[in-house]
């Protein structure tokens, strides 16, 4: 496979390292954190708000995009870009594959792909290796993901083998679509591993993604209920087996501690909706740790949401102004949260890699974390 992808290590701290990944697109540095634009937009917040933000990467859905409006249609718009508006031409939009959304549907699964209805008018779809880099190429991702097999926590050492055999099967299947798929422009594609909480299979399947050979390695399938001293370990084992001069892209994880020690371990690029979610019902991320502007003490308080935070939403209003705004069921509370959220992240992933290239890791690792312990 020829790389689209290229990756320069900058600086490490035992495993933890600042790194800048380089596509067609342009320039991502990492520690990099992706905020989720789920049907083409991160609720509550347009396209310039996100520019304004500066992520380097948002992801979307495929699996709510081929619902609605379609592949085709998005194509038809000129791909995502476009689609969503987007005047930054630094920024990257990835698109998972659907799988995790596909695979919350009881749907049915077989080795050549999986059969589903659709939530939005329960119509039933098919979804293969290749249906899924077709339906991605059409979006016109920068990156996309190749579809694997997530299964559900807890699952018994039967179930986690055949997703295992299954992940790789399709990610063969999927490599192949993709360099025989005419692209209009160069779109990078990253491998998955599943294997469960189980280190050994974690290995095994990095492994064998490996040997597939991709643009980057997404580890699947964790932070979706298990502790976190099962996930870490899991993950450790997958890591140790994915090359150093590619990203590592750990999916589905955005709570400020689970990123903090997923860099400590080499992790490379996280995505979660949890910001976003946790701002709409107004709940903040901050120093501190997490503030809820449903207490009633904030309806007299006039500090902004974070002290120590600078985005535009602490430098202009008060908790006792937001809380009102959310008392009442004003949106405009839902978004202004939500940029702060989202910023808040953006710029703990900003402080990690600073840290790293300054030689002070250790010290931002404790300090940022001991809110979350």
């Amino acid at each position: 496979m020829n790389r689209v992808v290229t990756q320069q290590v900058e600086a490490t701290h035992g495993a933890a390292r600042a790194t800048t990944i380089t596509t067609a697109r342009g320039r991502i540095p990492t520690p990099c954190f992706m905020p989720v634009g789920t049907r083409a937009t991160v609720r509550t917040l347009d396209t310039s708000d996100l520019e304004s933000l500066g992520p380097r990467v948002v992801l979307a859905n495929t699996y709510h995009l081929m619902m609605r409006p379609g592949a085709a249609s998005v194509a038809a718009a000129g791909g995502l870009h476009r689609f969503m508006g987007v005047g930054d031409p630094g920024l990257h939009l990835l698109t998972d594959s659907g799988g995790y959304q596909v695979f919350s549907l009881s749907p049915r699964v077989d080795d050549d792909g999986v059969t589903f209805r659709s939530t939005y008018d329960g119509d039933e779809h098919r979804l293969t290796p290749e249906g899924a880099v077709a339906v991605q190429r059409d979006l016109g991702a920068d990156i996309q993901m190749v579809l694997d097999v997530c299964p559900p926590l807890p699952s018994s050492p039967g179930v986690l083998r055949t997703a295992v055999e299954r992940t790789a099967a399709w990610a063969a299947r999927a490599r192949s679509a993709h360099e025989r798929l005419p692209l209009a422009s160069p779109q990078a594609l990253f491998g998955i591993v599943q294997g469960g909480v189980d280190p050994v299979l974690r290995a095994e399947s990095a492994e064998r993604t490996v040997a597939i050979g991709f643009d980057g390695y997404g580890i699947g399938g964790l932070s979706v209920g298990e502790p976190r001293h099962e996930m870490l370990p899991a993950l450790a084992a997958a890591l140790g087996h994915l090359p150093g001069d590619q990203p590592r892209y750990l999916m589905g994880v955005g709570d400020p501690r689970g990123i903090i020690e997923s860099v400590a371990l080499g992790v490379d690029l996280f995505d979660s909706v949890l910001p976003t979610r946790l701002g709409r019902h107004g709940t903040v991320l901050t120093h501190q740790g997490r503030l809820n502007l449903r207490n009633r003490a904030f309806a007299t308080d006039d500090a902004p949401l974070d002290p120590d935070c600078g985005c535009g939403v602490c430098t202009r209003y008060s908790r006792r102004y937001l809380r009102h705004l959310l008392s009442v069921g004003e949106p405009t509370c839902r978004r202004l949260v939500t940029l702060h959220n989202v910023y808040w992240v953006l710029e703990l992933v900003a402080e990690l890699r600073q840290s790293l290239l300054n030689g002070t890791f250790e010290e931002i690792r404790r300090a940022r974390s001991a809110p979350w312990a």
